[in-house]
């Protein structure tokens, strides 16, 4: 007598509602505040210009989903990728004057050190909410939405593999738990690439996917090499 086996498709697993809006909120108001804290010679513009339309974006954003996403509209979706490129576009521009600054004689390693650090750590919070917002149709999408609907997937992760492996890892699959990734996934991709440079559990499948990590890896290589090697070395002279 043959049994069947119980269903492995949870109803309860992240996928059964609008993912929260508490962490990646948090990490746009973290970057504001870093961003505002980096020495006069590194903004684009008044000190406060970019962290007001960086949270004033954000503002709206939580007034269309304050507590979990679940709804998306046209300029939403515009509005939340705008938000990660400025983020991202502006933390390049102060690492290039950054790195421009390594030629004078101005500003002791300390704060060569502590900006470097300012801008990496910039760096990993603007690609990981740019890869949350773009990757199979954005957050929302990929929580309201059957998999047949949603659009192709821009990264693979470990879980989207693994339902062939020993029970206890093959149970949080995406076939079987129907796992869908969140905010802290794609964070944690932005955060190794800019450690590693270059990816590690979970690889690029567009090109614009690879296009991107490409240009964090080399954002973070740079910060890395030249600016805090020479900041360490300031130290001690």
């Amino acid at each position: 007598m043959t049994t069947s086996k119980p269903s492995r498709r949870l109803s309860g697993t992240r996928s059964s509602a609008g993912e929260n809006r508490l962490w990646p909120a948090a990490a746009v108001v973290a970057a504001a505040a870093v961003y505002a804290l980096l020495p006069e010679g590194l903004l684009l513009g008044p000190r406060l210009v970019i962290p007001a339309v960086e949270l004033a974006l954000l503002a709206a954003l939580m007034v269309a989903n304050p507590r979990r996403l679940v709804r998306q509209t046209r300029w939403s979706r515009a509005a939340s990728i705008t938000l990660a490129c400025v983020m991202i576009a502006t933390n390049l521009v102060a690492l290039g004057m950054l790195v421009r600054t390594l030629t004078a004689s101005v500003g002791g390693g300390s704060s060569l050190l502590l900006a470097g650090m300012q801008v990496w750590l910039t760096n990993v919070i603007g690609f990981g909410l740019l890869f949350w917002e773009i990757d199979r149709g954005g957050p929302v999408a990929r929580r309201t939405l059957g998999r047949e609907r949603i659009p192709p997937a821009d990264w693979r992760f470990s879980q989207d593999e693994n339902q062939d492996t020993v029970t206890e890892v093959a149970a949080t699959s995406s076939e079987r738990s129907n796992w869908r990734p969140a905010f802290i996934d794609y964070l944690y991709v932005s955060l190794t690439n800019s450690s590693a440079f270059s990816p590690t559990d979970t690889m690029p499948l567009s090109a614009r996917a690879k296009a991107l990590m490409g240009l964090e890896a080399t954002a973070a290589l740079l910060t890395s090499l030249l600016v805090v090697a020479r900041a360490i070395g300031a130290l001690g002279q």
